[in-house]
């Protein structure tokens, strides 16, 4: 009733939940898109029909690895093999399927390995995502990527995008949860084909990056309401006692409803930055956790003073 175009079921594992099908069927049946984020091993023929079933659009799924990384990061032999099955059922029913993949330094010279995997299987897209430090995260941020290291990251993914692409088998690669990535594709773009960097910088603004508070909220399991799904500690209200739309417009929430418009209050490098109208100030919730303040610039911002305009 709100107008939320997109339901996402995330977890957790949100095939643990023996209504997920009833749930998405809802969605679907009130004209939302809805798609899952899920490691896969639960998805057998008959699990990835029912979901075909409901009109789901999307299945994302988690991978940390290769065979032997990602079982021993999810510390369960088999789960690999159990994964691929996953993408497999999908696949057969016609479920449009990627991948997703956390970067941190224990898992980063996987990248390549994920690439051929998209390419043997055929599969059309992956989510590189960005250490965010909340919850598990929060444990790792000795994990994440440097700076430099981040940058030589985006240089591959970026670089092995276009070798699939000038092989004739393009797929839709995305970097999530870092928004200092879309400037820096910009800038490389000016190097390379600064005709098509105009355009993108107008769709960068269009994107207005990270929307945490306003264009993207999280419902947990029990109801209760978050501007995203790695800022937990932080609650608004819960759907159970109160609406959705009048929990999120609500202006006496101090937090939520600066968050509508945090370009105002960040601090920092991000308040000075010449790309606060593309990145948005970044992820409140790294700033949190690294500097005990929300609206601190974010740590892992790893352009330099030079390129932001300091």
């Amino acid at each position: 009733a709100y107008g939320a175009p997109v339901m996402l079921f995330s977890g957790g594992e949100p095939l643990v939940r023996k209504d997920l099908v009833e749930l998405a069927s809802h969605a679907t049946s009130k004209g939302m898109r809805a798609v899952i984020s899920t490691n896969g091993t639960l998805i057998s023929k008959e699990k990835a029909r029912e979901l075909k079933s409901v009109g789901l659009s999307y299945v994302g799924i988690s991978l940390d690895g290769l065979e032997a990384v990602h079982d021993h990061f999810r510390g369960v032999p088999g789960s690999f093999k159990k994964a691929l099955e996953g993408i497999a059922n999908c696949q057969a029913e016609g479920l449009k399927v990627g991948l997703r993949f956390t970067i941190n330094k224990r898992n980063v010279a996987e990248i390549p390995g994920i690439f051929r995997l998209l390419e043997d299987l055929e599969v059309p897209r992956a989510c590189f995502y960005h250490l965010v430090y909340s919850g598990r995260g929060s444990e790792l941020i000795k994990e994440d990527l440097d700076h430099a290291e981040t940058r030589q990251v985006l240089d591959l993914i970026m670089d092995e995008t276009r070798a699939l692409f000038d092989k004739g088998k393009p797929k839709e690669i995305l970097t999530v949860d870092n928004h200092a990535d879309g400037p820096y594709v910009w800038m490389r773009l000016k190097r390379e084909d600064p005709k098509r960097a105009e355009e993108v910088f107008e769709l960068l603004q269009y994107n207005e990056g990270n929307n945490s508070g306003r264009g993207i909220g999280c419902i947990s399991w029990d109801g209760q309401v978050h501007a995203d799904q790695f800022w937990r500690n932080h609650t608004f209200g819960n759907v159970l006692e109160r609406p959705f739309s009048a929990i999120w417009d609500d202006s006496s929430i101090e937090l939520l409803h600066k968050l509508k418009d945090k370009k105002q209050y960040v601090k920092g490098r991000c308040a000075q930055c010449r790309f606060l109208n593309i990145c948005g100030g970044n992820f409140r919730a790294r700033a949190e956790a690294y500097y005990g303040d929300e609206w601190a610039q974010d740590p892992a911002c790893y352009l330099t003073d030079e390129e932001i305009g300091l």
